[in-house]
């Protein structure tokens, strides 16, 4: 790969400053990242979730070293700049937040993300005064570096059947008043919501798709006031379902239908070799 990490995050920051909404797709290995990249989108971003799902864990149960490491191989794996899903930050405190922000930047990533879930199931949501708080110490801490990083704050209530929608905005507005540089808000449950939460904030505002039968595409979007549009687990969860779904007619029907809809393998190698593979 020959761009540098500078031009990667000046590169990322210029995505969110031109008009209309941009999609950020979310690759869970090098080779979706690759792949992604071959088809002409402009940045990635790393997905908790699908990376989790990979090692054959639960969302949530991988280890801040394991992230990060991660996070090296998909910078390293194009000339895209990539954000990272970074959960809480792997820790409660917001010192600890700030250092997750250092070891995350020096994996030369162009951002990442950092959300107000606690990953507890008795109290999945910070209170408001420490969610601010962490959003407050992840910003200085970004800006302390020696070059441009972009980050997104995250606030996690639809996630945890905590679908209040003024607390959810409340607290965007907090992060962006904190100095977030994106906000970001997952499981809005429609194009209403979206409107809404683009209208109450002035940053950019990401929104991820995942639900089943979306009625909105990247114009509606746009239309909306979104900025920024990622996938999280669901191209993950698309290609495992294939997998079920394969190993079924196997185990079920004992034919082999789902070879049609598998990748071309002179497709894939030709991607591959385009890297350098």
């Amino acid at each position: 790969m020959t761009t540098d990490t500078d031009t990667k995050a000046r590169n990322f920051r210029a995505l969110h400053e031109r008009d209309g909404a941009f999609v950020i797709p979310n690759p869970w290995d090098v080779g979706t990242a690759r792949i992604l990249a071959s088809m002409g989108f402009e940045a990635l971003a790393t997905t908790s979730a699908g990376f989790a799902f990979s090692l054959g864990l639960p969302d949530g149960a991988v280890s801040r070293d394991q992230a990060l490491a991660h996070c090296r191989d998909i910078v390293a794996a194009t000339d895209l700049p990539v954000s990272a899903d970074l959960e809480g930050g792997f820790v409660d405190d917001p010192a600890d937040v700030a250092e997750t922000i250092r070891l995350a930047a020096d994996t030369g990533l162009a951002g990442c993300s950092i959300e107000d879930a606690t990953g507890r199931r008795d109290a999945p949501i910070y209170d408001f005064g420490m969610a601010v708080e962490r959003v407050a110490a992840a910003v200085e801490a970004a800006r302390g570096l020696s070059r441009d990083f972009v980050l997104t704050a995250r606030a996690e209530n639809h996630l945890h059947r905590q679908g209040d929608l003024d607390d959810t905005i409340r607290r965007l507005q907090a992060f962006e008043a904190a100095g977030a540089d994106v906000v970001y808000a997952p499981g809005l449950p429609d194009l209403d919501a979206i409107r809404a939460v683009c209208a109450a904030v002035g940053r950019p505002v990401n929104v991820v798709i995942g639900a089943p039968d979306t009625p909105y595409g990247v114009a509606e979007l746009a239309e909306a006031g979104v900025k920024r549009i990622s996938v999280g687990a669901t191209f993950s969860r698309l290609a495992l379902g294939a997998v079920m779904r394969a190993a079924a007619e196997i185990r079920d029907e004992g034919t082999f239908s789902f070879t049609n809809d598998a990748a071309n393998f002179r497709d894939l190698e030709k991607i591959f070799r385009g890297f350098g593979g």
